[in-house]
């Protein structure tokens, strides 16, 4: 593991807990070089199926690319970053149960805006409003109406 601070190769292991109930351990280390320590996150590599963009690319699936996304729809908004990261590893092993070795982008952009439902209805909007291109201001405010409708349990 490379240091961040001075780039030298060599350091150990300080501390060592899981962490996310047993899914990820976290490593103190200490550089022996600068003495410096930094906090590392092993994580099993998990096999996720292909993203098959609108254009038809295929790409590997990108948990930054969620996370990302998930962060700028919740800026400034009071949504812990806990919260996005346990949407973002539901989202994950929703894709792997599938078993398929490709999926439509729509498929993760669709979980995406149903985990932003149920976090915060602001975030949901913003998300909203990029991923299902909303020509107008009315097109937005049809779509306030079915969010508040349903948490109303109005079935107009």
């Amino acid at each position: 593991m490379r240091c961040p601070f001075c780039a030298a190769i060599e350091d150990k292991v300080v501390d060592t807990r899981p962490s996310d109930g047993d899914q990820v351990i976290r490593r103190r280390r200490e550089c022996t070089g600068c003495q410096r320590r930094f906090t590392t996150y092993e994580r099993i590599e998990l096999v996720l199926p292909l993203v098959v963009k609108k254009d038809g690319r295929r790409e590997p699936f990108d948990r930054a690319k969620i996370l990302s996304g998930l962060t700028k729809a919740c800026e400034k908004r009071p949504v812990p970053i806990h919260v996005i990261e346990k949407q973002i590893d539901l989202i994950e092993h929703s894709l792997q149960e599938l078993g398929d070795k490709e999926v439509p982008s729509s498929k993760i952009g669709d979980a995406v805006l149903a985990a932003l439902r149920t976090i915060d209805e602001v975030a949901y909007l913003r998300f909203a409003s990029v991923y299902m291109s909303f020509q107008d201001a009315g097109e937005l405010m049809n779509e306030v109406r079915r969010l508040t409708q349903a948490k109303s349990g109005d079935p107009r």
